[in-house]
């Protein structure tokens, strides 16, 4: 290991399965000598990214915890959507979860999302949380906004075995279909039982792109209803698209 590479590496160890790593369990599953692995950990705990657990072994510090709220008060995505999120999930009428999503790098991620109390929907898609890049309609009108290069790299080299992931061919014709009406609906596709209902947030002069969702029970949705939800999605999503384009604008 070496440069910047060394410190991702050994983070990257922690999951939801293993939150604490002994420098030797270190070494062994980064094929890492335990005196280099020593001084990695010596230099991530000065900075604060890890700290010291019981019996030798070391987790996550708070570090993480400051940049997260970081993120939240800066990211404008964060910041417009954290507002609105809420008033679509009341205004959805039926049990409902609101996702904002966005691309990073190769990863879709949910950066907000809203629910109301004791909500009956359950979904995969929680802040934090990559999700299937290929899969679902949060990340689709994500991959809908792509320009042709940097869809046609993406999707060159990300392979997803799930059955319902489509073929590239399909999911080709299926993004354009996508670009052209404005907005994305799947089922189970992620989760099986729920719809996704997603429509884009581009805003390519600020490097964002993004997506607005609710994840609503298939067994709540009439063809009325999920027209109704559509065009809530879609009209929410343009506002906020607008309010960003603004935060961008500087005065003349």
């Amino acid at each position: 290991m070496s440069g910047f590479q060394r410190y991702a590496d050994l983070l990257n160890l922690f999951d939801e399965g293993r939150s604490d790593w002994s420098i030797p369990a270190i070494s062994e599953a980064l094929g890492v000598p335990s005196s280099t692995i020593y001084r990695t950990v010596r230099e991530l705990m000065a900075e604060g990214f890890l700290e010291p657990a019981l019996e030798g072994h070391y987790r996550l510090g708070s570090a993480f915890i400051a940049f997260e709220r970081l993120i939240r008060t800066t990211d404008p995505i964060v910041r417009i959507g954290g507002e609105l999120l809420p008033d679509i999930v009341a205004q959805a009428r039926v049990p409902a979860v609101a996702v904002l999503a966005r691309l990073f790098g190769r990863q879709v991620m949910c950066v907000a999302d809203a629910a109301p109390p004791g909500a009956a929907v359950r979904t995969s898609y929680e802040r934090g949380r990559p999700r299937p890049m290929l899969r679902g309609a949060t990340s689709k009108v994500i991959l809908a906004q792509l320009p042709s290069r940097r869809l046609n790299r993406l999707l060159e080299t990300e392979v997803d075995p799930h059955p319902l992931a489509p073929e590239p061919v399909a999911l080709r014709a299926e993004l354009t279909a996508i670009r052209r009406r404005g907005y994305c609906i799947t089922r189970g596709e992620v989760d099986e039982g729920v719809v996704g209902i997603a429509a884009p947030v581009p805003v390519p002069e600020r490097a964002l792109v993004a997506s607005l969702s609710l994840v609503v029970s298939e067994a709540a949705l009439d063809d009325a209803t999920e027209r109704r939800l559509t065009l809530l999605v879609v009209s929410t999503a343009n506002i906020m698209t607008e309010e960003l384009r603004r935060l961008g604008q500087v005065p003349g």
